[in-house]
């Protein structure tokens, strides 16, 4: 197997593991949206620990990376926060899809704080992605456009979590940083889960565990797939969460998306296969060119 779909084969094992982690936390039911986030951080921690004391690593990273390592927790713990309420609240699929508005909100940070161009093709792209949003959320003024409004907060921290990760490169190996996230995001949480806590039945706490151990899944899923290959090469893969998504909809909690919701998600998802495309090109262009100094060189 090339490592292109090696790639490609992880991302969508990831996609799965973030689409059960989505059920499992709405199955759980009626319970503070914190306690559901501290559960599934806990459980990834656990989990992550034992991948850090493996390697003999750090635990929490080098001293140097700390403000990058916080700031990265902090903005991934309000996100997950936030994208949990919107699942607790919306059809499964619609809050998947809010949340996968973060690659386009990724683009937007780069050029703001990491004075990255934003090329022209990107920047349509945002546009008729935001476009679709407005089918999903089909805005009125009333309470019931909050759940969609937090989503789509969730993505925009979701996305300053991940310009923190540019930022950060691979100064830290990838199981030290999804620990120290978990494990802020835990200690972060605690506080607010004892003051808020409501008692669980058995099966709720299986379900809690499961969205933990199927949430690291998808975490170390979409961080090693994209060791084997570009995100510019098979980053559209990550939207087969939505397809996931929308059939566990269907299946567990009888929630079909709306019309105008699957309109959103077909313009959305165009949005991004345009993106992909257009990074596609020229990253071929820009291989064309190496390939051709290379052989100018050698002749």
């Amino acid at each position: 197997m090339s490592d292109r779909n090696k790639g490609i084969l992880l991302l969508l094992i990831s996609a799965l593991g973030f689409s059960m982690m989505g059920a499992f936390v709405k199955l759980s039911g009626d319970l503070p949206t914190v306690q559901k986030a501290f559960f599934r951080n806990i459980v990834a921690a656990a989990i992550t620990l034992g991948f850090v004391l493996k390697h003999k690593d750090r635990i929490f990273g080098k001293r140097e990376n700390q403000k990058l390592l916080l700031s990265r927790s902090s903005l991934g713990a309000v996100g997950i926060v936030m994208n949990f309420y919107a699942i607790d609240n919306l059809v499964l699929s619609d809050a998947e899809m809010l949340n996968k508005l973060s690659p386009f909100i990724l683009i937007i940070f780069s050029g703001i704080f990491l004075k990255e161009h934003a090329r022209r093709y990107q920047i349509v792209s945002i546009i008729i992605a935001f476009l679709g949003t407005l089918f999903i959320i089909q805005p009125e003024f009333s309470v019931q456009v909050l759940p969609y409004i937090i989503g789509v907060l969730g993505a925009v921290f979701a996305a300053g979590a991940y310009t923190m990760l540019r930022v950060l490169g691979n100064k830290e190996k990838h199981y030290t940083v999804v620990f120290y996230f978990s494990f802020f995001t835990t200690v972060l949480l605690l506080p607010f889960t004892i003051f808020f806590y409501e008692p669980m039945s058995v099966q709720q706490w299986i379900f809690l565990l499961l969205a933990g151990a199927f949430a690291t899944v998808g975490q170390f899923g979409v961080t090693l797939a994209y060791k084997f290959a570009p995100a510019s090469e098979i980053s559209i893969f990550f939207y087969s969460t939505v397809v996931y998504s929308a059939l566990l909809s269907i299946v567990l909690f009888g929630q079909i998306p709306t019309l105008w919701s699957v309109i959103g998600y077909v313009i959305i998802f165009s949005a991004s296969f345009y993106m992909f495309l257009k990074n596609n090109h020229i990253d071929k262009k820009q291989l064309a060119r190496q390939e051709e100094k290379k052989a100018f060189r050698s002749s």
